[in-house]
């Protein structure tokens, strides 16, 4: 039903052990960065993994996509013929991209009786995503959709990511999108490229973009400059960013894993997903009022509960851009907001009080079907410009993206209750004796991995139970302590 997620990732053979032979521990935070990816691949279960890949038949004037029914491969070229992998095709959705793809003027060549074998840059993220599935237990059962990249504007390859975002919302496929592709090959002057000044600038430029997630700013990257970088990933990025901008305009979170190029090529693990889902029945604590990035606390009730959801303009608010996006499939917009509340709520009320315009904050959305959840996404920090577009984004992915549930239905809509939790700016603690079960939120962080849990939820009553949890949903071992904390707290609205 939508894009979970999108990740960059390298492709390096000799990242597999078979191929690299002990040298792969030179980027060995590139495996474990590799490694968190497909962890969370396996856990939203995708049932399609889309890939975008530089080294699939490359056309001037158009693009590949795989409609064989598999694909095999092996890193025989890489002298290591025991390592094989196969994957299942989704040609449903690979001959609804082509039709997408061709309404709009870009040529598509499907596959030939060349074009079954599965190239490496598919070949090493699936690897990773196999091993993942494997160690959690998990049937692989996903499908694949391979793209290819041409040598066209990037504005055509925009356009591409478009035609493809609007096929996995017209097959209603779940999918997360895999970007392979290194950065510069020209860093050092004994790398296998050698070395040109636009290299290390372009790998500065796409670290920073990634970082920030930034994602448009890839469409405005000379194209010149990335030849003389030598680049092998941006145009398979510049897809994928496309199809994100069209499932996600008011933009996702990023996050860049990891960044090396110990070997003269660049290789970075980057994240881009809409929000975190939390496993949670949030109870309300007494907190204190939520900061923005200036530190002036909201204007509003500390403690702020409403009997009555219709008067209460964060779970209006909510409401509104669930019942638009299901109903319509657009997301609302906050020009209409106001309108559309009074029609649906028959409310007199201000609908917009000034801090959801003005304020920043993190923000989770949680819905309630008789009782029992339904659906609860949210986001640590902003992602956003306001607290209002906050709401709205969360509100659209608790309801359809939660990867726990299938996305609520319409006839759904009358059984649902929604309450939002707003989230204080976290902040950094050194002890567990700072931390209140009832009052504070947790964060663990060990390097890439980031475990959250909201306070005052049934069954959590001591904080060595709450950080316990945290780190499990982090990956991280309950025994480890060399980890940093935060704690946050939480205004409710319901």
């Amino acid at each position: 039903m939508s894009i979970l997620a999108g990740y960059v990732v390298p492709h390096p053979p000799l990242i597999i052990p078979s191929v690299g032979r002990g040298e792969e521990r030179g980027i060995q935070k590139t495996i474990d960065a590799y490694r968190e990816i497909a962890r969370r691949i396996a856990a939203l279960r995708p049932e399609t993994i889309v890939v975008s890949s530089p080294h699939a038949p490359l056309y001037r004037d158009g693009f590949h996509v795989t409609t064989d029914t598999v694909l095999n491969g092996s890193m025989e070229a890489f002298r290591a013929p025991e390592t094989t992998l196969s994957a299942k095709i989704d040609t449903a959705l690979a001959d609804e991209i082509i039709q997408n793809a061709q309404q709009s003027g870009i040529v598509v060549a499907p596959s030939t009786w060349r074009d079954h074998d599965m190239d490496h840059a598919t070949f090493i993220p699936l690897y990773f995503i196999e091993q993942a599935y494997k160690e959690a237990g998990i049937s692989p059962e996903y499908k694949v959709v391979r793209v290819g990249l041409s040598v066209l504007s990037p504005e055509v390859h925009r356009q591409f990511g478009h035609a493809i975002a609007r096929a996995i919302d017209r097959t209603e496929r779940r999918c997360v999108w895999v970007a392979s592709g290194d950065l510069s090959h020209k860093l050092k002057v004994d790398g296998p490229y050698g070395y040109a000044p636009e290299g290390p600038e372009l790998d500065k430029q796409l670290y920073d973009l990634f970082r920030s997630g930034a994602l448009e700013k890839l469409f405005e990257l000379d194209e010149y400059f990335c030849e003389c970088a030598a680049e092998c990933g941006v145009r398979s990025f510049q897809i994928m960013a496309a199809a994100l901008e069209m499932e996600y305009p008011q933009g996702v979170s990023s996050e860049l894993l990891s960044y090396e190029g110990p070997f003269g090529v660049g290789y970075a693990v980057a994240a881009f997903e809409p929000a975190i889902p939390e496993d949670c029945d949030v109870a309300v604590c007494n907190s204190k009022a939520v900061h923005n990035n200036t530190n002036e606390p909201l204007s509003h009730d500390d403690t702020v509960r409403s009997s009555d959801n219709a008067l209460d303009p964060y779970v209006a608010l909510a409401w509104a851009s669930v019942e638009t996006y299901i109903k319509t499939g657009r997301a609302l917009k906050l020009s209409d907001y106001q309108n559309q509340v009074e029609q649906l709520f028959g409310s007199d009320k201000e609908m917009l009080p000034e801090e959801m315009l003005s304020q920043q904050a993190g923000v989770f959305v949680s819905i309630h079907e008789w009782g029992e959840l339904r659906g609860c996404i949210g986001t640590i920090a902003p992602t956003t410009n306001c607290i209002a577009e906050e709401i709205i984004q969360n509100g659209i992915s608790a309801s359809t993206r939660d990867p726990r549930f299938p996305a609520i239905e319409e006839y759904e809509l009358d059984q649902l209750e929604i309450s939002v939790d707003v989230l204080s700016e976290a902040e950094p603690i050194s002890s567990l004796e700072e931390l209140d079960v009832k009052r504070y939120g947790v964060i663990v962080t060990k390097g890439f991995r980031r475990g959250l849990l909201l306070p005052n939820l049934e069954g959590v009553d001591s904080v060595e139970d709450q950080v316990a949890i945290a780190k499990q949903k982090a990956g991280i071992r309950i025994d480890d302590w060399d980890v940093e904390l935060e704690r946050f707290e939480v205004i409710r609205h319901e």
